[in-house]
């Protein structure tokens, strides 16, 4: 084997009860090389690094792994580690009640006489923290902390490790803009000192900027691997890579007839539960009209996700006042059922914590938030609730052999799919979308943008919060820019560009809707 080559992974298969998750699939990466595999939701790109990190151990799959030089038969992520192979998983692995430093050095703790230094562990918290851009005390707990904030701290937590191959699997989903900028340059300043990084990713701008070499993979089998020349990505080829078949548009083209206004919130107000007297919502006013899409783009922290949450039957902070109309009526929504009720419905950025119960199958998820839609006299009808989850499988696209197939048993993309599922079969008046396409592939994330439509054609008031400003201007019909708390702007998306949205983002005067 050459030396230049730090990893080959020959013809490995990995099957599951009914499902061949990995068939055949072969991956080259160069040593100090930033390698990114691409395919869509379920083509086997998390099953194929988990097989490579030891967490499907040596003997549960088949085929060959060879890592510098040598056969690897990793039977456990601890030996992956040791060896060097660190893997940052999709779903976020802290725990919530410990602190940062204590999820950072967690089975790596730094020992002094015996005894953990807690000293030098937040010392070195401080420094990984400092290289990762997060400026946090180190005693904040897990659970105080926003999803992309989470993020950053697992990447410092795999940068306390001895790296030589860094697995990253959509490490940019959780972020924004700035954010995953500032990532990418953590990942060139790796590069350049020797670390080789492994990108599973879906945002093909991200792949142009940052990668040496590119794999697709589909359907459990791998489709080309191409040398990119820096800044110079096919993005065509790619994604006809990824789903067999060309896409023309990235947003499907739609011509939008916005109604009256059918949703108003006016003089909004809430603090943050961790902090006390800060505002994480001030005097906010907006509307929707039938059958609009709004967009909402804002920096992390700017207080987008608590405005949301907070609205849907106060399910976030502590409320200061405010107000909420449906088609003129002011409601009253001191809780998420009351909220549902009223015809609200949320799909939450952090599916795995807000949007599922793990515990449940895909089934009874799809008509979790609507079940007297599945009643029949006062008892459960399971044909109908059975009907409803394969219409959403069809639908959404959902990749599983059987709708009792448990949540768990998906995808991250496939898992924001049901979470979808099951609040438009609520049938809602008020849509409220944040993060939606989260970790999904370029071919979904359109079949989704063509469900939005539908949704609006059929009069429903649609709110569409995103990190992904060229996502906002190709489906929003207006954009609300929030910063600090505040809603700075208002601009029809005809008229707004990424400039003038990160010009309203990054101010602090407030406006009315």
């Amino acid at each position: 084997m050459e030396d230049s080559i730090i990893l080959q992974m020959r013809e490995i298969v990995k099957e599951f009860p009914g499902v061949r998750a990995l068939d055949g699939v072969t991956l080259e990466v160069r040593r100090g090389e930033i390698h990114s595999i691409c395919g869509e939701n379920g083509a086997g790109k998390s099953t194929l690094m988990k097989v490579l990190s030891g967490v499907y151990p040596y003997g549960s799959y088949e085929g060959q792994i060879f890592y510098m030089g040598e056969e690897a038969k990793f039977k456990n992520i601890k030996e992956s580690e040791n060896a060097g192979i660190v893997i940052i998983h999709q779903e976020l692995t802290m725990i919530p009640e410990l602190s940062i430093t204590e999820n950072i050095f967690m089975g790596n703790e730094i020992v002094k006489h015996g005894l953990i230094d807690w000293e030098e562990a937040r010392r070195r918290t401080m420094d990984l923290m400092d290289r990762v851009g997060l400026n946090l005390n180190p005693n904040t707990l897990i659970k105080n902390l926003g999803v992309g904030q989470q993020q950053l701290v697992e990447i410092a937590k795999a940068l306390s490790k001895n790296v030589k191959l860094l697995i990253l699997d959509e490490p940019t989903s959780a972020l924004n803009e700035a954010d995953s900028a500032n990532l990418l340059e953590l990942m060139r300043g790796l590069k350049s000192k020797g670390i080789t990084c492994i990108m599973i990713s879906h945002k093909l701008n991200e792949i142009a900027a940052i990668s040496d070499a590119v794999t697709v993979i589909r359907d459990g089998r791998t489709v080309e691997t191409y040398p990119v020349e820096a800044g110079h990505v096919d993005e065509d080829r790619i994604i006809s890579s990824m789903v067999g078949r060309t896409i023309e548009n990235r947003y499907p083209p739609h011509e939008s007839h916005p109604g009256e206004i059918i949703f108003e919130v006016s003089d909004w107000c809430v603090e943050d539960p961790n902090v006390p007297g800060r505002m994480v919502c001030k005097n906010s006013s907006f509307h929707v009209r039938a059958g609009e899409v709004v967009g909402f783009a804002g920096l992390m922290g700017a207080g987008r996700t608590e405005l949301m949450r907070s609205i849907f039957g106060h399910n976030y902070g502590i409320f200061h006042g405010g107000t909420v109309k449906m088609k003129g009526r002011e409601l009253s929504l001191p809780s998420v059922s009351a909220a549902i009720e009223a015809g609200i419905a949320y799909v939450p950025e952090d599916r795995k914590n807000l949007g599922l119960n793990l515990i449940d199958n895909i089934r009874m998820t799809i008509v979790s938030a609507n079940l007297k839609a599945i009643l029949r006299g006062r008892l459960l009808d399971f044909g109908k609730e059975r009907q409803a989850a394969e219409q959403s499988r069809n639908a959404l696209r959902i990749k599983t052999n059987s709708v009792d197939a448990g949540v768990t048993t998906l995808s991250g993309g496939n898992q924001q799919k049901v979470v979808l599922g099951k609040w438009m079969f609520a049938q809602p008046e008020v849509l409220i979308l944040d993060e939606p396409t989260r970790g999904i592939d370029v071919g979904a994330k359109y079949e989704i943008y063509r469900l939005i439509h539908e949704m609006a054609d059929q009069g429903k008031a649609v709110i569409l919060v995103s990190s992904e400003l060229p996502e906002l201007l190709g489906m929003s019909d207006r954009i609300y820019t929030i910063c600090e708390g505040s809603i700075t702007g208002v601009i029809d998306s005809k008229d707004a560009n990424q400039e003038k949205l990160m010009r309203l983002m990054t101010t602090t005067s407030d406006v009315k809707a």
